[in-house]
């Protein structure tokens, strides 16, 4: 008994060389391989789990003075702690319910892995992370399903890994989702075209996840730990002043840590990016994971 991958329709099973023709055919024709494919249902809960991740974030642009949350703020990194890795375990759920099959679970874990291996090698030192070009190559070559996986899945296990857990941990599993999500669906691109798009995405992306993470502590920071009253937030103030507070914020206190991580994964895409994102589709390719699997019995 032997195993082989038929593509649907057909009567006998494809040959290696046929089964190779074809992934590079397509490979040719789109430049955005999807190893998790994402149902109807899976979107809806991205959609949800964006949701989530958008009000743990943005609370205090919308909080009124007198509302509950911004009375009881110094519990809500706690709150949110418990909420998002449970919504994040039911959208990958959904995910995987679209096409997560043992091969792809061991493509994730082999890259999630590196990820969470190269984290330590630049972990609190002046924002340098090697592990981003891991997300954003796995979710530009893979998918944007597979680079939300990875994106959470990399971080949470990076963070086993540094010991860098604690109420911070699910702000920065959807951050980083999201960075994997964006990743994968940048659009089609060749060659040097696509280089300096995911280049540019990574820069930004980059940026934008330092931005983000501070909104985790942001609001519980006072006027008196060391920032100018013009940085702080204001609880029940018009959504343009508390933007610009946190924008001053950020680029007086993060963006010396959001730059250093911004060139480094630049700089790391465009050197290494090329030769990454040929390996990642070749074993998407080899895998098959577009193909069924089906047994068939012959003789010799």
């Amino acid at each position: 008994m032997t195993l082989t991958a038929r593509s649907p329709g057909t009567t006998a099973p494809q040959t290696a060389d046929a089964h190779h023709a074809l992934g590079s055919s397509r490979t040719n024709s789109s430049r955005r391989p999807s190893v998790v494919r994402i149902s109807r249902r899976s979107v809806i809960a991205l959609m949800l789990t964006s949701a989530v991740g958008l009000a743990a974030f943005g609370w205090p642009f919308l909080a009124g003075s007198e509302s509950a949350i911004v009375a009881h703020s110094n519990d809500t990194p706690w709150l949110f702690a418990v909420l998002l890795p449970l919504v994040l375990a039911v959208v990958l759920t959904e995910v995987a319910d679209g096409g997560l099959d043992s091969k792809s679970v061991a493509l994730l874990g082999v890259l999630s892995a590196a990820a969470a291996a190269m984290r330590p090698f630049g972990s609190g030192h002046a924002g340098f992370e090697p592990m981003w070009i891991v997300v954003v190559l796995g979710g530009r070559a893979l998918g944007p399903g597979f680079g939300f996986c990875l994106g959470s899945i990399g971080m949470f296990s990076s963070a086993l890994v540094t010991g860098g857990v604690g109420p911070w941990l699910p702000f920065q599993m959807i951050a980083a989702a999201w960075v994997g999500l964006g990743a994968g669906l940048l659009p089609r691109a060749r060659g040097r075209g696509e280089i300096a798009l995911i280049a540019g995405y990574s820069a930004i992306a980059c940026v934008a996840y330092g931005f983000a993470m501070n909104l985790w502590f942001w609001p519980l920071l006072a006027t008196g730990d060391g920032f100018a009253p013009g940085m702080a937030f204001v609880a029940g103030a018009p959504v343009a002043q508390n933007l610009h507070h946190w924008l001053l914020f950020c680029l007086s206190t993060s963006l010396g840590f959001d730059l250093p991580r911004a060139a480094l994964t630049v700089t790391l895409v465009i050197v290494a990016g090329p030769a990454v994102l040929v390996a990642l589709r070749r074993a998407s390719r080899r895998a098959a994971f577009d193909a069924p699997v089906v047994f068939d019995t012959h003789t010799s």
